[in-house]
């Protein structure tokens, strides 16, 4: 009998957890984005073969996520990443939701545009604030004592993720759908198509050539900066201008 094309996240043989942190656990990486269509989705599944694996955990493929992002109360950390410094910074908790265990993140550029990620162990119910601990975490990565304590919640997102392993490259790539950002005023912005966001040490990808091979190309997109600048339009948004306007009016 022949074995069906994968077409869809749950045709594809799975990975477990651990053996993902073994092979691609990637916190130091080259990340790109693309903004595509459930169909362009399908075909990609279809199209990189047997070496495409996908993470399971408890019998679940794809998996809630709700982040929590942190700035200055004039968007010193947005304004940056909109400026393009070589070396800035995100910081986020992080709630896996299904689990219900929570992270701190701080997510940095390292000079050459590659992410550097550090997690800190976060209990749940501290997640919309920056506790003493949360706060020296935060100063001591970025080498600036006190700027934590300038920090406070501005956006939360929700969506839903599942993450491929190429085995034979050893490589990452996410898929996340269903994205819904509120600011604290109760301001909304969503996406109605699928971010896939490849992860690598090595430059590109195979997820990233069959992708380009596809009329697909990389979107200049943060989760967080791309709605912060919908949501206040009065912020820099020349970096996500063409996203903006694609994607989101």
């Amino acid at each position: 009998m022949t074995t069906p094309t994968p077409t869809t996240i749950d045709d594809l043989a799975s990975i477990s957890l651990a053996e993902l942190n073994d092979l691609a656990e990637l916190l130091t990486r080259t990340d790109r984005k693309y903004i595509v269509s459930e169909e362009l989705l399908g075909g990609l599944l279809s199209g990189c073969g047997d070496d495409i694996v996908v993470l399971e955990i408890d019998g679940r493929r794809e998996f809630a996520y709700e982040s929590v992002y942190f700035d200055t109360a004039d968007m010193a950390l947005h304004r940056a990443a909109a400026a393009g410094r070589r070396y800035r910074f995100k910081a986020r908790t992080r709630m896996y939701q299904d689990s219900g265990v929570a992270v701190l993140e701080v997510k940095s550029k390292d000079g050459r545009g590659r992410t550097v990620k550090n997690r800190l162990d976060y209990d749940v119910a501290d997640r919309h604030r920056l506790t003493e601990a949360g706060r020296s975490f935060v100063d001591e990565l970025v080498a600036a004592p006190g700027i934590a304590d300038t920090l406070a919640p501005v956006l939360t997102t929700q969506y839903r993720r599942s993450t491929l392993v190429d085995l034979r490259a050893g490589t990452r790539a996410t898929i996340d759908r269903g994205l819904v950002c509120t600011d604290p005023h109760g301001g909304t912005v969503t996406l109605d198509r699928v971010i896939i966001e490849t992860k690598s040490d090595r430059g590109t990808s195979a997820i990233d050539q069959w992708l380009w091979r596809h009329g697909a190309r990389p979107a200049k997109m943060s989760k967080y900066c791309t709605a912060l600048a919908v949501l206040q339009p009065d912020l820099p948004a020349n970096k996500w201008r063409r996203t903006l306007d694609r994607y989101f009016r």
